[in-house]
């Protein structure tokens, strides 16, 4: 099986989603909250297992742009500042394959 390939990245208007469309026919719109706190960063994910940080308060968070990185991933840069997470192809379609799992959990970890 090959690795999911975008076809597809569209920013909406208000620039607080971003729709992928891949290659196998999958369509994920993904809000900015979102991918803002699974970013790919070291800040967010950490250093090793279990290292996973819980960012909150970024209900509000927008993205500012979206920077190819060869051709294998997106930088996103939000309107806080947050720049260093690379995503790749794969992983955002794990995100949007995995939304709601991944979702709620963070929900669950945010309110502990």
């Amino acid at each position: 099986m090959s690795a999911p390939w975008p076809t597809e990245l569209r920013l909406n208007a208000a620039k607080n989603q971003l729709t992928v469309e891949f290659d196998g026919g999958e369509r994920f719109v993904l809000p900015a909250e979102y991918l803002r706190v699974e970013s790919p960063s070291a800040e967010v994910q950490g250093h090793g297992v279990d290292q996973k940080q819980i960012v909150t308060g970024k209900s509000g968070v927008t993205i500012r742009a979206l920077e190819p990185v060869g051709n294998y991933a997106v930088r996103i840069v939000f309107d806080d500042g947050h720049d260093s997470g690379l995503y790749s192809w794969t992983y955002l379609h794990e995100l949007g394959r995995e939304q709601r799992a991944k979702w709620a959990a963070y929900l669950k970890a945010s309110r502990q």
